[in-house]
């Protein structure tokens, strides 16, 4: 593995303020069967050949709008057992002169929203994930602030306690959590790295750090491992500049094995999600509006590595950047840059004969 060093602090902190011009806001929910949806991953990998045309998503409909100008800009989405979301917004936007500090929200089923933690202006609230006993665990990119950077828990109380501090050079955006709910990953989006640490806090280390999780310097937005999912025993990462999306196993001594690249050519891939929790079809999101470098559409790769989008800049879509699949549910996120557009929450649904058909891109 290529080893890649750290950058400094300075770099970091000009990195930070192209980060934060990209916006996100809640977006997509498809309904399905359960039956279809336990049968997508064997069906998707042998039918390259069928000649099936129609929408894989189809009446989409804005069901809530978020306010853009207050700071309101999801960049991740965690779906709760209850049908609430746990969002994490930006709030600060360095181009758009808004002095707004990130927060942690959820929004509950019925639509009401209640801030769960703030940060402060010039940082961001970035990943956030849920673990087996319901802890809200959530990530801040602090600047060249070592004081502040790292990943935070919500205790029972709901007092924020920073659990693992990360290097003031460190970009944490996508966080993780294995399946027996004892380790935290967190992507490193500047240092190459993806970081571990146990759920109860203490020392980071360095889990993994190799050139395919790297930015690419001359990049408008120099971003590289990005979003992360613990799924059947391996992390998936999607590489932002590098456009690809990839698999490392976890050894059953915790250690990770060989990186197995999935996909690529997927310029400003964001964050990821899986169909249901033992299928490997994967709904990306790739956000070519934050730098545009790529389009904006959501697609549907293939345990084969294929893919196809479903929607695109076409159905409305400005700058999407997350996923998240929860029972017969697909949420996307959507900021609306670069006009901007309002974020919005929008509901379709999900056609499975068009999904099933796994054309090859």
């Amino acid at each position: 593995m290529q080893q890649q060093s750290q950058h400094a602090s300075g770099r970091s902190a000009s990195i930070a303020r192209r980060v934060l011009t990209k916006n996100v806001g809640i977006a997509l929910a498809v309904t399905a069967t359960a039956a279809v949806l336990a049968s997508a991953p064997s069906a998707s990998a042998g039918t390259t050949g069928h000649s099936y045309r129609g929408s894989v998503v189809t009446d989409v409909q804005s069901a809530a709008t978020f306010d853009y100008a207050a700071g309101e800009i999801p960049e991740n989405i965690t779906v709760n057992p209850d049908g609430s979301m746990t969002l994490s917004l930006l709030g600060s936007c360095a181009v758009c002169q808004r002095t707004h500090g990130p927060e942690l929200m959820r929004i509950s089923a019925s639509g009401t929203r209640t801030v769960l933690a703030t940060g402060q202006v010039g940082e961001a609230i970035s990943g956030n994930t849920r673990g087996v006993d319901g802890t809200v665990y959530y990530s801040v990119f602090a600047p060249g602030n070592a004081a502040r950077n790292g990943v935070y828990a919500l205790g029972q109380d709901g007092a924020a306690q920073r659990i693992a501090a990360l290097p003031a050079g460190a970009g944490p955006t996508g966080l993780a959590i294995d399946s027996p709910g004892n380790t935290l990953y967190i992507a490193d989006s500047f240092t190459s790295t993806i970081w571990s640490v146990p759920v109860s806090g203490g020392s980071v280390n360095p889990w993994l750090t190799d050139a395919a999780l790297a930015p690419v310097p001359t990049e408008a937005l120099p971003i590289g491992a990005n979003g992360l999912r613990f799924h059947n025993g391996a992390l998936w990462v999607s590489n932002f500049n590098q456009g690809t999306l990839l698999r490392v196993p976890v050894t059953d001594t915790g250690t990770a094995g060989p990186i197995h690249l999935v996909a690529g050519g997927l310029p400003n891939i964001d964050d990821l999600s899986f169909l249901t929790p033992t299928s490997d079809v994967v709904f990306v999101a790739q956000n070519g509006s934050s730098s545009q470098n790529g389009p904006d559409r959501i697609v549907v790769v293939y345990p084969n590595g294929t893919y196809k989008p479903v929607l695109t800049s076409a159905d409305g879509l400005a700058s999407p950047s997350a996923t998240a699949v929860r029972g017969n549910t697909l949420y996307i996120t959507d900021g609306g840059v670069p006009e901007p557009h309002d974020p919005k929450l929008q509901t379709g649904r999900i056609n499975f004969d068009a999904l099933l058909a796994n054309p090859a891109h």
